[in-house]
């Protein structure tokens, strides 16, 4: 006899169905619940989504009428009795607006001075907050206390400064810097990353860089006390990493300093140029892996103590006391690793596991996959438009989505030695492909281009990271109490720098596969993340028709788009997909943006310095580039297919400087048509972008 307690009797009547008849769950296309869960949270991304990317800032008076209206309708519409599909898009509709209120309140929340135009050198005096990896030297996070020809209430509430000279200062340090400041930079061509706009979520005010070294200065703590306890956890942060990466051993100690504390200034830029190309950058970012080891090695080690004591294992529920210990164990965690959004976002979805045991419910859930998501999206609505958000939430429900499948069509009953390993090594397998198939869309679409050998790296290096680099953290954990956590350390290191190896290897490798890719429209990539959602969601034969249909139609829309060989950006720079491949950037002008995060590992021709330059481009096509003052005329540029003046020229293949400075931008492309261009939509001012 089937006995529940404190259920409710439709709970009850659901469990006698699925008692009787056990293929009735299987043959749903749906689960209503979880479905009706799973459209919030999707609902809320969208309305975060739509509010970033509207041209004009919406009144906080018309966002709060409408979130409060569409809160009455669907209390109404729930009291009535509708049907569930009318019901449904009265969620959405709230969803959404949640999401846009959630994205507005953020933004008034996050409101902070920004340095308004480039000065400098001027003296800045403040508190280091975080050390940063750069190309040159390292960035400092500066928590100012004041800025020359600056009031008190002008200043920024943080500023990044990069640091070219070896530094002798150290995390929570107060320090005197020469620097030259200016405001965050936009990004160079539509569409590209906008760090103004994260700059303006995480209170950076201003960037620049240091003249000289910062020096050690003789003023206290801030008066603040969250400032106090912010700057001792960065002091604290930082001696972590230190420790480490002196501990762990030369190769791999800046790795697995990164790895421990999040602080990856001690990395050598080629291991981490090495990562990023063999598809394994993914170990760098403090995420559920890190958080995982943290929680799920405290979970063990307390339940598995809990349980030899007899008395306490027999009358009380000992997994829900390891659950709580591994929750409190990942947030001393998040805290010591800086927090970062990531990491934030790693949290949530910990909390949401380990809370779930609390609660007696099913860790792995889409449920429990959509409460993260709602929690991420309400706390975090600008982290919807970054490629970390999108991987990992994409990575994590299809991964749900899997196990939930698998577990119900091959339930894992073989308990011996060579059944453990076979279904392990079946489970890395299909991790690994599905973790990779479900990312690379958005990588395609941020960085249009995508790690030839990354599946491979993977299969590769996550075993590693399973049986040497997850135990030897764990055992350096357990012996860090008794002041011996150097022997887990250095073992960690070593099998760190079998990751490194394999990092290099493959980048090598896939070197020569390496091929930039054509841009993909966002219309693909909103196909792309509704089949995801289907994968996600549905059950049944209708999963993998219904998102099979849709990935096929959203490559068919970006195998169909045009390409995009040349990118003139409103600060001046001209960007040339050239044979190679490689891209060429030419500046009319003093560049004030940050180079497209598309083309940052691309090889950099060198920029026309002539009264005029002559490009091919990848498809043949030629491409001129006249410099100010320039002679020449039409009849010797009807030879050339795109010409790029600095004058106003009357040409019929010609597009001059003006005309892009005016219009903020222009993607020029060769069609049947002749020469197109495409100029970005009128730029509209928010709290984070102010237009010329």
């Amino acid at each position: 006899m089937l006995q529940v307690r404190g259920r409710a009797p439709d709970r009850l009547e659901h469990l006698d169905l699925l008692e009787s008849n056990p293929g009735a769950a299987r043959e749903a296309w749906i689960a209503p619940g979880e479905g009706l869960a799973f459209l919030l949270a999707s609902s809320i991304c969208l309305g975060a989504l739509v509010y970033l990317q509207l041209p004009d800032e919406p009144s906080s008076f018309l966002i709060l009428a409408g979130l409060v209206s569409t809160i009455i309708g669907a209390i109404a519409i729930y009291r009535v009795g509708v049907p569930i599909a009318l019901r449904a898009a009265m969620l959405t509709v709230f969803g959404v607006m949640a999401g846009v209120s959630a994205g507005k309140l953020r933004t008034v929340t996050a409101d902070a001075p920004v340095i308004p135009a480039l000065m400098g050198p001027v003296m800045v005096e403040g508190w280091i907050s975080g050390i940063e990896p750069a190309a040159k030297g390292v960035r400092l996070r500066i928590r100012p206390h004041a800025i020359a020809r600056f009031d008190s209430h002008d200043l920024p509430r943080e500023i990044r400064l990069t640091h070219r000279l070896d530094l002798r200062v150290s995390s929570g340090r107060f320090v005197r810097c020469w620097a030259v400041l200016r405001s965050p930079p936009g990004p160079a061509i539509p569409g590209d990353y906008d760090f103004r706009r994260a700059a303006w979520f995480e209170g950076l005010g201003g960037v620049g860089y240091v003249q000289g070294r910062c020096r050690g200065g003789v003023l206290g703590a801030p008066p603040s006390l969250r400032q106090r306890f912010d700057l001792f956890v960065a002091a604290k942060r930082r001696q972590l990493g230190t420790y480490v990466h002196s501990v762990a051993g030369e190769r791999a100690g800046g790795f697995a300093a990164a790895l421990v504390s999040g602080d990856r200034s001690f990395m050598a830029q080629a291991d981490q140029t090495a990562l990023r190309a063999s598809g394994l950058a993914h170990l760098l970012a403090i995420s559920g892996l890190h958080l995982g080891i943290v929680g799920g090695l405290i979970y063990l080690i307390v339940r598995r103590g809990l349980a030899f004591v007899e008395p306490l294992s027999i009358r009380y529920p000992v997994q829900k006391a390891a659950a709580l210990a591994a929750i409190i164990a990942t947030a001393v965690y998040l805290i010591l690793s800086g927090a970062s959004v990531s990491t934030q976002r790693a949290f949530i979805m910990s909390m949401v596991f380990f809370g779930a045991i609390l609660f007696d419910r099913p860790a792995l859930s889409l449920r429990s996959f959509s409460v993260a998501l709602i929690a991420v999206t309400l706390l975090r609505p600008e982290s919807v438009v970054s490629p970390g958000f999108q991987m990992s939430f994409a990575a994590t429900g299809v991964l749900i989505a899997i196990y939930d499948a698998w577990s119900r069509a091959r339930p894992y009953t073989d308990r011996s030695l060579f059944g453990r390993f076979r279904f392990g090594a079946a489970s890395l397998v299909v991790t690994s492909v599905a973790a990779s198939t479900a990312t690379a869309p958005f990588a395609f679409f941020h960085f249009e281009r995508l790690a030839p050998l990354g599946l491979v790296a993977n299969l590769v290096a996550m075993p590693i990271v399973s049986l040497a680099s997850v135990p030897a953290a764990g055992l350096a954990i357990i012996l860090a109490p008794f002041g011996m956590s150097e022997w887990g350390l250095r073992a960690f290191g070593v099998s760190l720098e079998l990751i490194l190896a394999v990092a290099h290897r493959a980048a090598e490798e896939g070197a020569a596969f390496a091929q930039p890719i054509k841009a993909m429209p966002s219309t693909a990539l909103a196909g792309f993340a509704v089949a995801l959602a289907a994968f996600i969601v549905l059950r049944s034969w209708a999963r993998l028709a219904l998102s099979a249909l849709l990935a096929a139609a959203s490559t068919a829309l970006w195998w169909i788009s045009p390409p995009v060989p040349v990118y003139w950006s409103p600060s001046g720079e001209v960007y040339l997909a050239l044979r190679g491949p490689a891209y060429s950037m030419a500046e009319f002008q003093e560049a004030d943006t940050l180079g497209p995060l598309r083309f940052d590992t691309a090889e950099a021709a060198e920029p026309c310095s002539r009264e005029r330059c002559l490009y091919e481009l990848e498809k043949g096509e030629t491409v001129l580039l006249l410099n100010a003052g320039a002679a020449i005329s039409c009849t010797e540029l009807s030879a050339i297919d795109i010409v790029l003046s600095a004058d106003d020229l009357s040409c019929a293949n010609t597009i001059s400087w003006s005309q892009v400075e005016e219009s903020g931008g222009a993607e020029i492309r060769l069609d049947a048509s002749g020469l197109s261009v495409r100029h970005p939509p009128r730029c509209s001012p928010r709290p984070w972008r102010q237009c010329p």
